[in-house]
């Protein structure tokens, strides 16, 4: 994998992401936190109080249960989406022209989706590990070490 400069590797999972910028060259990398996003998510049974629906059918006098909305699942979705807006925005603008994401399998199928032809386009590579928690000098040797 190339760091090349101004390369912006997205590191993140369903609640936070980190956007760091090498600020170095190829060689060397140096990457730099250019933004942090961060969402509260607490847990569904903290955010949904109802009990699931019940669905009664129109003939005869079958009944059967609605399954519960996934509030957590939701959010996350609703998160990595305006992430993937903003680096739409980024690429347009002209603030970076190339991308590497590092996320979780889950979280990498979400921004997929999202993804908008201009941040397609711009992917240069997909790493599925879950960095997000490490410390930034921790993920460029990380990085680093996959590069070599």
């Amino acid at each position: 994998m190339k760091m090349e400069p101004g390369l912006w590797i997205v590191v993140c999972d369903g609640a936070k992401a980190l956007i760091l910028e090498n600020a170095g060259d190829e060689k060397f990398p140096n990457l730099k936190t250019k933004e942090v996003h961060q969402q509260e998510n607490p847990a569904t049974r903290d955010q949904g109080t109802d009990a699931p629906g019940r669905a009664i059918s129109s003939v005869g006098s079958a009944r059967s249960a609605m399954e519960q909305t996934d509030w957590h699942a939701q959010a996350e979705r609703e998160f990595l989406a305006k992430l993937a807006v903003r680096l739409d925005a980024a690429i347009a603008s002209g603030e970076t022209k190339a991308l590497v994401f590092v996320a979780p399998p889950r979280a990498l199928g979400v921004l997929r989706q999202a993804y908008s032809t201009h941040v397609r386009d711009a992917v240069r590579k997909e790493i599925d590990k879950d960095y997000v928690k490490m410390p930034v000098h921790e993920i460029e040797k990380h990085l680093v070490g996959m590069a070599r």
